[in-house]
């Protein structure tokens, strides 16, 4: 079944491959062909056959659910669009018209182009039909003639030699090509030599050589990896190894880490469109696109030999896995995606969310183990299957998240006893590449997202998240470890206040969509955003300035063992309207009931109701515990809100969605001048946790939490972290530059201190910290001094080119 992802749907749904075996036992196309190709020595046919499994799958029986349903459901699909099939000049289909009276790069013209897609896409749907077994069209002569007969019209009409692009780019440099040489492969054999011929004459045409002659502009990230894949399915349809060995060597360029712009980053931080976080959408391009490339090209000829190709396997657990969770993939990292849930286009009406997305990457990740190491692979197999087992929203044995290829590799997994499923790696991670922070424990799993001048605030384009405009104010998701897997999942961003974005602080001035600009064209002008971790906690900061705005705020969040504590000061704005600060705002789906409490007191059920109170502690059941130190005026609202994919997707269903929210606020009115809040967030804990961390004055110091800097320490932890706006002195520490600290004491006597500079602009640093210490034990090359005894003065050196990464040092406190 293909199952789409907007115009990169290929990664849940690969496609089809040789003609079906039949559909009794399993089912395995490919490697037989494969092998007997590469014993009669034609290596470009072995390659075609081993991309016809690489697409198709193996080792699955059509027989058995959900292969049976998913092959059914294929079936009926492309039957639709046989039946619908009426070509004419200008189109295949007549909702899909492809020929554009004003051909230009304007928006219209956008529309046409991507119907061209569209087109291909439908086609390789019959194609995989008529190739798989078990769809009801297996093998279907008058099928095949439908086939044949739309291939010819689509090259003849508009994709060919002779005919100028029109619209977006991207239709016919990679969507378009990459279904039609699929299509070529899949049907190779019952193509002329006139036709293969046309059709290599025309993708030659839209993407020649130098389309990877430089690594700029769109040929570049995951885009790169998908002209290389166009170019080496190009070369292995006709035998042009020189295309093939194009294709290998132009993949080099994405391998090394970058330090600007699009690329994997040394921190794990992944890029796409310069200054978009994209790890969970273009990453998943990537990874998904490579995985094929290394697996196609693999023990042949073109086999790709570059060293450096080990950073980006390194990247499975250094940049994919930090954002996995229970099978899901984080939002803050998948850009515009998720505004794509369902599309109006989609006629089996799967929503495209976050686990969705997930199991499309660890599917990938399972086709990358192929060519590892064997303590690569037995690593990602065993964290694969972790994420999967547990993944209680989006069970990925029913077939909803996968199509065939990867839903027959992850059962193969499943059913595999030798495997023992991984536990969900627990730490803290901040991304100073990507304006991102991580935070994971036994209990939960937390994410902010924030923006600065390297990073948009959001992206939007074709018409694509147009509300999107405050997902990089400081928005903090989070997920227990036994629930709320669907709570970004279940219709969340059609319905959610885009101005009440959890964990956010914004100004209530409406903004237009698409506010600031497309492809991420909006960023503030502020640089200190970032912080520092030892790898189990954390101390992360974000100056806030607004978008299209006058609001500004300095924002704190110390991650530790079973909370978050958020702070936040020097609260201002001019708008003429209010400015909020969001504690939370959890969806509780169609018709959820969750009890609010506060301070012990049941408040109403009914939606929607709103009420301002005096806060010590919140509950809010089988969600979280809220504790609001010293007290504070709380403004909860329930709301049953509606909303329609197509209000912040132009590609959008136009089907009502209706969610219940519970939110809690800090109302700082109208034109703050110096607001502030201070809150502990706690996942997952129960009302008498919550109310005895309440009763427990001493758990949480708050050492300062103003404009200049904002600390507080966990004596229970050891913990102290500071985020200093300026030169200042909070607690026991002093520092003479703006800079992120964070201290933890441990009980064997030791200490680690943890700086970093994230604002990019420290040319020296002097640390004190009055706190007897008996000796370092440990310091990176950038300390040049360290003094100890009564109190720890360590003299740092340039931090400005450290790219906002932490420097550790370890003492002795006895």
């Amino acid at each position: 079944m293909t199952t789409p992802w907007s115009r990169r749907g290929f990664l849940a749904t690969s496609g089809a491959t040789a003609l079906a075996l039949g559909l009794a036992g399993t089912f395995s196309a490919g490697h037989a062909s494969a092998a007997q190709a590469a014993a009669e020595g034609d290596e470009f046919a072995a390659l075609r056959a081993k991309w016809r499994s690489i697409i198709l799958g193996e080792g699955f029986t059509p027989t058995a659910e959900p292969f049976k349903s998913k092959l059914a459901t294929l079936g009926t699909t492309a039957r639709r669009w046989i039946d619908s099939m009426a070509p004419a000049t200008g189109a295949v289909w007549p909702d899909a018209v492809y020929a554009d009276p004003e051909p230009d790069k304007d928006t219209e013209s956008y529309g046409f182009s991507g119907k061209i897609q569209e087109s291909y896409a439908r086609l390789r749907t019959m194609a995989e039909a008529y190739c798989q077994p078990g769809t009801g069209v297996t093998g279907d002569a008058a099928v095949k003639d439908k086939i044949v007969v739309a291939y010819d019209h689509l090259i003849k009409d508009v994709y060919n030699e002779n005919q100028a692009p029109y619209g977006n780019w991207y239709s016919w440099e990679i969507g378009a090509p990459q279904s039609l040489l699929d299509i070529a492969i899949m049907m190779y054999e019952h193509l002329s030599a006139e036709q293969i011929s046309a059709t290599v004459k025309a993708v030659d045409h839209f993407v020649p050589d130098s389309k990877v002659a430089q690594y700029a502009g769109t040929s570049t990230g995951a885009n790169r990896i998908d002209l290389c894949q166009v170019l080496a399915l190009r070369g292995i349809l006709d035998g042009t190894a020189a295309k093939v060995a194009l294709a290998r060597d132009a993949m080099s360029p994405t391998f090394p880490y970058v330090t600007v712009g699009d690329g994997l980053y040394a921190d794990g931080s992944l890029i796409q469109h310069t200054n978009v976080p994209y790890t969970g959408s273009y990453g998943a391009v990537l990874i998904s696109g490579m995985s094929k490339l290394l697996g196609l090209l693999g023990g042949s000829t073109w086999a790709v030999s570059d060293p450096k190709q080990q950073l980006f396997l390194d990247a499975v657990e250094a940049a994919y896995a930090p954002f996995i969770y229970n099978g899901l993939m984080m939002d803050g990292v998948s850009g515009r995606a998720i505004s794509r849930g369902l599309t109006a286009t989609d006629v089996l009406k799967i929503q495209q969310d976050d686990h969705l997305r997930g199991h499309a990457i660890i599917g990938a990740v399972l086709v990358l183990a192929q060519g590892a190491s064997a303590e690569e692979a037995a690593r990602w197999k065993a964290l694969a299957k972790g994420w999967f087992t547990r993944d209680r929203y989006a069970d990925v044995s029913t077939g909803r998240t996968l199509g065939v290829p990867a839903l027959s590799r992850a059962n193969a997994l499943l059913a595999d006893e030798s495997v023992k499923a991984a536990a969900e790696p627990v730490g803290h991670k901040v991304f100073p590449g990507m304006d991102r922070a991580v935070h994971r424990t036994k209990g939960f799993a937390a994410s902010v997202s924030m923006a600065s001048k390297r990073i948009t605030y959001y992206e939007n384009g074709n018409g694509e998240n147009v509300r999107g405009f405050h997902t990089g104010s400081g928005m903090l998701y989070w997920w227990g470890a036994d629930a709320g897997g669907g709570q970004y999942s279940d219709g969340f961003w059609p319905t959610v206040d885009p101005y009440r974005l959890p964990g956010t602080t914004a100004s209530q001035k409406r903004l237009a969509d698409g506010e600031g600009g497309i492809w991420g064209a909006a960023t503030p002008d502020a640089t200190w955003v970032g912080g520092t971790t030892d790898g189990t906690y954390a101390t992360v900061g974000q100056y806030l300035k607004g978008l299209s705005s006058t609001m500004e705020a300095k924002k704190s969040w110390f991650f530790v063992d079973d909370a978050v504590v958020c702070l936040g000061a020097g609260i201002k704005g001019a708008d003429g309207v209010g400015v909020e600060s969001v504690v939370d705002n959890r969806n509780l789906g169609a018709s959820g009931a969750a009890q609010l409490t506060v301070n012990g007191r049941t408040q109403p059920g009914e939606h929607p109701w709103s009420g301002t109170m005096d806060a010590r502690w919140a509950h809010l059941k089988g969600h979280a515990g809220y504790v609001f130190p010293g007290g504070t005026k709380l403004t909860a609202l329930r709301e049953e809100r509606t909303g329609k994919w197509k209000d912040i997707n132009g590609g959008g269903a136009e089907d009502a969605v209706t969610r219940r929210y519970v939110t809690l606020l800090a109302d700082h009115g109208t034109d703050p001048s110096d607001a502030s809040y201070s809150y502990i967030l706690m996942p997952g804990a129960s009302e008498l946790r919550t109310a005895a961390r309440a009763l427990d004055r001493g758990w949480l110091v708050t050492l300062v939490n103003s404009g200049k800097a904002q600390g507080v320490r966990v004596p229970s932890l050891g913990f102290t972290g500071i985020n200093f706006w300026e030169p200042g002195t909070a607690g026991k520490v002093v520092v003479d530059a703006p800079v992120s600290v964070q201290i933890r004491e441990k009980r064997d006597g030791t200490a680690v201190v943890c700086v970093s500079d994230p604002s990019r602009s420290v040319k020296g640093l002097t640390l004190v910290w009055k706190r007897p210490v008996a000796s370092v034990v440990s310091k990176p090359s950038v300390v040049s001094d360290a003094r100890t005894g009564s109190s720890l003065t360590l003299t740092f050196g340039d931090l400005s080119g450290s790219n906002g990464g932490t420097h550790k040092v370890t003492v002795r406190t006895n």
